[in-house]
């Protein structure tokens, strides 16, 4: 690529970038996401002269591009963030010494952006399939479903999350378990007969301390009470409580672990109730889901000239996760470079955006034309964690 033409590259990308950026899109707020889908839809229409699918479920919007008929390799994004509307008064878009700056503009706008381009790029799109979600930083409630279907019988997925630290590839991932404990004690005056009272505050201390002891460091299981809510008035027994709870595993087995021994909880103090909602969200990406396409990735790199590739696993875990679950290879962290997602940091590395993109393009055309580029599925390990 001449010096002029990667130029006109990296201009083009930013300008579609700044668009997205600018129309904030906080998962929650159903209208500023339809917004966003907008946003999404035009820049779709512009670069692959097709209109998506718009799928509405439960107020969230997706997009869905299929390029001729039943899907061979899946590109995977979504284009809400977790950042509320009005940050860009605080956190205004710029680029400036080379790094672009944003509310949502490494997790994962530009990766949004940088999937589109690709598919523009691509010499044959038949067997290709876009899927863009408006959910995925709530946990894809609504559209894990639409996900894993469109996965299911494709030779590839290959997702935009951003990169892990340096630009790795993120090759595994933690299963991510949600939970919200709650419990009902007896509500009763503080001073002048607290006995009368079932204090729901000390019941939700001694159910804290229960699963905070179910994590397990040394196989990288953290069990994490966060949110905690209780009572009413300071002169009041607490006659409610409530924890959530979060989960990370790394394998399968741990999960089931911790799940089996959350819902075995029981109350402490007597005539106190508990109750137990959430579960399983995401099964582990496992990385033999992901070694396959790695090794693709890497070949391909050498190719372009883009120099050797690094992966990395990591805690977070993504929509990925679901795709490699029902035994699709995956490669995920293949969007922006940069860093502080969910951060006040938050950025992405403009040098890099041109050459993500042309590995990402090379990868679609090499599934594409060969069917033997990517490995075969692999197996589910995960059937009884929906």
């Amino acid at each position: 690529m001449t010096a002029t033409r990667a130029d006109a590259t990296v201009r083009d990308l930013l300008a579609d970038i700044e668009t997205l950026v600018r129309c904030e899109s906080p998962s929650s707020d159903h209208e500023a996401v339809a917004r966003s889908a907008d946003a999404v839809t035009a820049l779709g229409r512009r670069l692959l002269g097709a209109e998506p699918d718009r799928v509405v479920i439960d107020g969230s919007t997706h997009l869905r591009w299929r390029f001729g008929g039943t899907p061979r390799v899946l590109l995977l994004g979504h284009h809400d963030t977790v950042w509320p509307m009005g940050t860009l008064e605080t956190h205004p878009y710029s680029v400036r010494d080379g790094v672009l700056r944003g509310p949502g503009c490494f997790d994962m706008k530009a990766g949004v952006v940088m999937a589109l381009h690709a598919a523009a790029s691509v010499r044959g799109r038949a067997g290709l399939s876009i899927l863009i979600t408006g959910d995925e930083e709530l946990g894809s409630p609504s559209s894990r479903s639409l996900i894993e279907t469109e996965a299911r019988g494709c030779e590839a997925v290959f997702v935009l999350e951003a990169s892990a630290d340096g630009g790795a590839l993120k090759c595994r991932r933690k299963g991510v378990s949600l939970y919200r404990i709650d419990v009902e004690g007896r509500a009763a005056h503080a001073g002048l007969e607290p006995e009368k009272g079932v204090n729901a505050g000390v019941e939700i201390a001694h159910q804290i301390l229960a699963v905070a002891a179910l994590a397990d460091p040394e196989r990288g299981t953290s069990v994490v009470p966060t949110a905690l809510s209780a009572g009413t008035t300071t002169n009041t027994v607490p006659a409610r409580a409530s924890v959530a709870l979060d989960v990370r595993v790394w394998d399968a087995a741990e999960q089931r672990r911790v799940d089996r021994a959350v819902r075995e909880l029981r109350p402490v103090l007597a005539d106190a109730r508990i109750s137990i909602a959430g579960g399983i969200n995401r099964p582990p990406l496992q990385a033999e889901a992901s070694s396959g396409l790695f090794a693709l990735a890497t070949s391909l790199a050498t190719g372009l000239g883009l120099g050797p590739l690094t992966a990395a696993a990591v805690g977070g875990a993504s929509d990925g996760n679901f795709t490699a679950g029902v035994g699709v290879p995956t490669l995920d962290g293949l969007g922006a470079v940069g860093g502080g997602a969910h951060a006040d940091d938050e950025h992405v590395v403009v040098a890099e955006l041109p050459q993500r993109t042309a590995l990402l393009a090379a990868l679609v055309e090499a599934v594409l034309d060969d069917a033997t580029a990517a490995p075969t599925h692999v197996a589910p390990r995960h059937g009884d964690e929906r």
